[in-house]
């Protein structure tokens, strides 16, 4: 499931369920929030890296590749970390 297909897929869910507390509701809330933004920051984290591989194609330097790269994939992880969060606690609350 692709990562815009998750925050749908949870969002829809959080709204099916009418049994929940207003605290968890908005913890939930809070948490896709996140993921959405993180999300957006990855979309220009990806943009970034494609001209970093043009330049290197074209037999440019990027110097701080190594250091881009090791952000974007912490990101990358703190937005799996979260979506696990979210799908475990659905999965937890579930009948």
């Amino acid at each position: 499931m692709s990562v815009a297909g998750f925050l749908a897929y949870a969002g829809l869910a959080m709204a099916r369920d009418q049994s929940r507390t207003a605290v968890a509701i908005a913890t939930e809330r809070d948490v896709l929030t996140e993921l959405f933004a993180m999300r957006r920051q990855l979309g220009w984290a990806g943009s970034n890296l494609n001209q970093a591989a043009k330049i290197l194609n074209s037999g440019g330097d990027v110097p701080q590749l190594t250091q881009v790269m090791a952000d974007v994939h912490r990101a990358a992880d703190a937005v799996r970390m979260a979506a696990d969060k979210v799908a475990n606690r659905q999965a937890d609350e579930a009948p």
